[in-house]
């Protein structure tokens, strides 16, 4: 749909009041147009959840997907990864790359899951990321797919989406967490942390984004920064995340 000619940032011009609402009709937007929203990781527990992030650095979310069967099947749960043959480990994980330094990372991860909390992934934040291999954002990705415990997960598609749309200028993952988190319930952060990545994944791609497809368009400052024509930005649009 054609949007808007290009405006200024609302940092500019908009008050504390009219950029929470102005997210907020975003976030509706979006949640209207991705009613499917969710993970793209595959997962049956909070375990399978944490290592399948773990593993998505670097590599795509259907080749994690492409491996878990045959993973969890070898390794169901932390005791028995951690007690995995790396030759083994590395031989499942090959296909995603860099597989010396993930196979390493499992077996660290899985070994503090056994030895600090039983074998069990811990429902917090602050226990999450004193495990090895585990940031904020992976952290929040479990809490909140896996545990229901909202949480917004900054990723480059919502790093760089919370910047276009003038929801926050800040680059430094948890600036823009707490920044974005500031100007919605609590209760929204784990589906709002799923539109802008599906958005992202779809429309709102880094190098040529699809302004004329887009449907915050005319809610959008950064509006122009790709093609406006509607069939050229319709050509741009993907119906899935990338492969």
């Amino acid at each position: 749909m054609p949007g808007p000619s290009a405006s200024p940032s609302p940092s500019a011009v908009e008050t504390a009041t009219a950029l929470v609402r102005r997210a907020r009709k975003i976030d509706r937007i979006l949640a209207a147009t991705y009613p499917d929203a969710k993970a793209e990781l595959d997962f049956d527990n909070p375990f399978e959840c944490l290592v399948v992030t773990v593993l998505s650095a670097q590599t795509t979310d259907k080749r994690v997907n492409a491996v878990r069967p045959t993973l969890f099947a070898a390794y169901p749960d932390a005791k028995a990864m951690a007690g995995a043959d790396r030759a083994a480990l590395e031989a499942i994980v090959g296909p995603l790359g860099f597989f010396r330094a993930k196979t390493d990372a499992l077996l660290k991860l899985s070994a503090a899951l056994v030895a600090d909390h039983d074998g069990q992934v811990p429902p917090s934040l602050d226990a999450l990321v004193k495990l090895p291999g585990v940031g904020r954002k992976t952290a929040n990705v479990v809490l909140g797919n896996a545990f229901d415990i909202p949480g917004i997960t900054v990723d480059t598609h919502f790093g760089r989406l919370a910047r276009r749309l003038g929801f926050t200028a800040e680059t430094d993952p948890v600036k823009v967490e707490h920044a974005v988190g500031a100007l919605f319930p609590k209760r929204d952060w784990t589906m709002l942390s799923h539109h802008l990545i599906w958005h992202g994944r779809r429309v709102c791609h880094a190098k040529k984004p699809a302004c004329g497809a887009c449907p915050v368009a005319k809610l959008c400052p950064s509006y122009g920064a790709g093609p406006t024509d509607p069939i050229a930005a319709a050509a741009l649009v993907r119906t899935e995340g990338p492969n």
